[in-house]
């Protein structure tokens, strides 16, 4: 069987002349560094955009030949427009349940309120954005209701920029205020809201706006302003934020009755935090430094404030405080660490429940508010706890999933100690129960062991032969948990073995696990995932030429160094929205605030470290690389499409006889706010493109 026997027929048809270089040289603490392809980083130049077409028609040659995507596309299309909801981001507001509902094959999610999760036919629409926006590219960013649930706010925002206005409706009718509030989210902050006691007004952040700051800054100095309901928002009153370092990220809470407001100002995207509060006297004031390392805090209904602290703990412990009672030093130990990572908590009335990682898979525990132990919550060892909610009395309401059962939400009573699944479940259109799920250990180069998450058809031989996909992220103290998808179906029917490795750089087993792979440490998280595939080979899964790999954003560059770094081990490469420059991602907006994770090339050390792992600058001539597939959006705001041009140009002109191909979408980002026929599109050009390569027929 000749495997990508199309590639050889498009190359020869295809107009696709070189990309013409233009040397331009940087020195760095004395290195020399020269880039060929600076030129393709800017998008206002028509050349760029031309030579980004033709790009995009040379992908589109390849992908819409092969003869595979027509039926995968249609099978895709049947599994991901089955028309059973999915329930998200449940929030409760005095007697009523607001959700965002996932509804194929509607495009994008929706606003509704539910009188009870038991109760599907309660069901009320307040902001469709599919009725909004007839070509499904509106998305919701996130929604608050007020403090007495009868009107919500909402940040909408269009084609994956997230860069969102907020618009206020009434619950009751669904009908919008005047009341519009631009710039509130964007993709390098994102954005937050917080209602008053009264439901009068509301705190939120909000970027710069007008000549406030040089065109540069304009996705930075995030701050925090309040909008009274009926005004204009050019007389909204500052509240603070003047003092956040350029790359503050600030999220909002408010207690239950909307007496005090949290502000959780995180320093980029390292897992630093600073935490503020303003109480009834109006007056905002620090209760935590970015050095205490606490991460997260959620009001009780008990009158306290609780958070999560790392401070000589890098699995978490939970503290108490009460608003008005000072600082940090005078919050009291509640919950200490254990051998398990805290990865969310939920005060409810009588109860304290903790989410914990055992390495990937969640568990619940079951705390009083002084927290002495009661048991856990019963769900499945292999599942991921995805959201918790309070319900009535001492009772949690949460969602739940696993890589071979749909995500349910369910409710916790502390009495029974039982959980029972509510009408809120997603019934999915594919039956898992042929499929197995096996967690094996790789060994990494420094010998750290290695999660590996092996999913495949019961009674899949080991033959060296299967074709395989691994999947790998490693960054940002982002836990790879298991999740269900329809997607996999038509990989497992053709034989595929899907693999998800927890690297170092996630948080599944702490700050430690972490840290092991952020700044001049990353190289663990490329070691990691090269361990994780010679586990598959060596242990008779596949072999390289059958063995493709997947990631996306902080994992496209994991993708790409694996693909500069250990070339003979692949024959494919999927990288969606990656970074491959690593020494000027820090100039692109968004890259300011990964500084904290990546590092920074004015410093010596970080700057070497970023260039001995840069993708883009270890691609060399004369290599046989994996085919490539890189996947981009015009519109994303979190990484700069001009790594996937440059780093397309590069491997192009390597002289490697394998497809380098750039699929670039003009209506979608980063994937946040990617319309449903659109990711049922870009699944099908992926799946096709692995079919051909892995020769599966």
């Amino acid at each position: 069987m000749v495997w990508g026997v199309l590639w050889t027929v498009i190359m020869q048809a295809a107009d696709l002349p070189p990309t013409p270089k233009k040397p331009v040289t940087d020195v760095y603490h004395g290195v020399k560094v020269v880039d060929d392809y600076r030129w393709l980083e800017d998008f206002h130049n028509a050349a760029v955009r031309a030579w980004a077409d033709n790009e995009n028609r040379y992908a589109r040659a390849y992908l819409d030949g092969l003869p595979e995507r027509a039926e995968l596309y249609e099978q895709l299309k049947r599994l991901r427009s089955y028309p059973s909801p999915r329930y998200r981001a449940l929030i409760y507001r005095d007697g009523l349940f607001f959700a965002l509902k996932q509804q194929p094959p509607k495009e994008q999610p929706f606003l509704v309120t539910l009188a009870s999760p038991d109760d599907p036919a309660s069901e009320r629409v307040v902001v469709d954005p599919n009725q909004l926006d007839a070509q499904g590219t509106t998305a919701i960013d996130f929604y608050a209701p007020s403090t007495d649930g009868k009107l919500v706010a909402v940040s909408l925002s269009k084609g994956g920029s997230e860069s969102g206005d907020v618009h206020v409706f009434e619950v009751a009718t669904g009908k919008p205020l005047a009341d519009v509030i631009p710039r509130v989210n964007g993709g390098t902050a994102g954005g937050s809201l917080a209602w008053n006691a009264d439901s009068s007004g509301f705190y939120y952040t909000r970027y710069p706006r007008g000549s406030e700051r040089a065109p540069a800054d304009m996705g930075f100095y995030q701050q925090v302003y309040f909008h009274r309901l009926g005004t204009q928002t050019e007389d909204d009153r500052y509240e603070i934020g003047k003092d956040f370092p350029r790359i503050a990220e600030i999220a909002l809470d408010a207690s239950q009755d909307g007496r005090w407001i949290l502000a959780t100002m995180a320093n980029g995207d390292g897992g630093e935090f600073a935490l503020y509060l303003l109480g009834p006297n109006g007056e905002w004031r620090q209760i935590a430094r970015l050095a205490d390392q606490v991460t997260h805090a959620e009001f009780g209904t008990d009158g306290h404030l609780y958070l999560l602290s790392k401070q000589n703990a890098p699995r978490g412990k939970i503290l108490r405080m009460t608003p008005d009672g000072g600082d940090l030093t005078r919050a009291q130990p509640v919950v200490p660490e254990s051998k398990a990572v805290i990865e969310d908590f939920l005060p409810a009335a009588t109860r304290l429940y903790v989410s914990d990682l055992v390495g990937g898979p969640s568990q619940i525990r079951v705390l009083d508010l002084n927290g002495r132990e009661h048991g856990n919550v019963p769900v499945e060892s292999v599942s991921s706890v995805e959201e918790m909610l309070r319900g009535k009395g001492g009772e949690l309401l949460f969602e739940s999933e696993s890589y071979l059962e749909p995500p349910a939400w369910y409710r916790f009573d502390p009495g029974t100690k039982k959980a029972e699944r509510t009408a809120l479940r997603y019934k999915a259109a594919v039956d898992y129960s042929d499929v197995q799920v096996v967690r094996e250990f790789a060994t990494s180069k420094d010998g750290t062991k290695i999660p590996l998450n092996i999913i495949s058809r019961k009674g899949t031989k080991l033959d060296s032969n299967n074709p395989t996909v691994l999947y790998g992220y490693g960054g940002f103290d982002i836990s790879l948990t298991p999740g269900f998808t329809v997607r996999l179906r038509p990989l497992l029917d053709h034989g595929f073995v899907y693999v998800i490795a927890n690297l170092r750089g996630g948080g599944e087993f702490g700050e430690q696990w972490h840290e092991a792979g952020k700044l001049t440490h990353k190289q663990n998280v490329f070691d990691d995932f090269a361990a994780a595939a010679h586990y598959l080979i060596d242990h008779r899964y596949t072999n390289p030429a059958r063995l493709a790999i997947e990631g996306g954003s902080n994992g496209g560059l994991l993708m790409g160094a694996a693909l500069t770094q250990r070339p003979e081990l692949f024959r494919a490469v999927v990288s969606y929205v990656g970074l491959y420059d690593m020494l000027r991602v820090e100039l692109h907006p968004n890259g300011a605030f990964n500084v904290t994770e990546f590092g920074t090339v004015k410093e010596p050390d970080q700057f070497r470290a970023l260039y001995a792992y840069s993708p883009y600058h270890h691609v060399v001539d004369g290599t046989q690389y994996p085919a490539v597939l890189f996947l981009t959006g015009d519109n994303d705001p979190r990484v700069d499409p001009a790594n996937s041009r440059k780093m397309t140009a590069r491997l192009q002109a390597s002289g490697t006889k394998r497809p380098v191909l750039l699929r670039t979408s003009s209506s979608s980002g980063h994937g946040i706010g990617t319309a449903l026929s659109e990711q049922i599109a870009e699944d099908a050009d992926v799946f096709a493109f692995l079919f051909d390569q892995l020769g599966v027929r």
